[in-house]
């Protein structure tokens, strides 16, 4: 064989790898895609913020544990949303105020 056509064989043979590279590409592209999509979907579908949240106790009829703003890190997995006006009436009734987020300040009761 001569010399040019196995060079030309190299070439092609580039050729189809640097085409599968493609490919594996553009899939990466299309998969990162779809999940930036699926990022902004569960963002517009995902519902609002609370304004305040009530930490619940452990077991059934046990003491609420703390007031939170809606915005708080520390919130637990145990939760009820609640009206400005029930957490107003939680913290006088001796509900703590979450320490972190401080809800007994932002209803202005010190």
């Amino acid at each position: 064989m001569p010399e040019h056509s196995s060079r030309l064989e190299k070439l092609r043979f580039l050729l189809r790898v640097q085409e599968q590279q493609l490919d594996v590409t553009r899939r990466w592209i299309e998969d990162e895609e779809r999940r930036e999509a699926e990022r902004a979907q569960g963002e517009q579908t995902r519902p609002p913020q609370p304004d305040w949240v009530l930490e619940l106790g452990i077991g059934v009829g046990s003491r609420p544990v703390e007031v939170h703003a809606g915005r708080c890190y520390a919130i637990g997995r145990r939760r009820k949303t609640i009206t400005r006006e029930q957490a107003v009436a939680a913290l006088g009734e001796g509900v703590e105020a979450c320490t972190h987020c401080r809800p007994d300040t932002e209803l202005g009761i010190l």
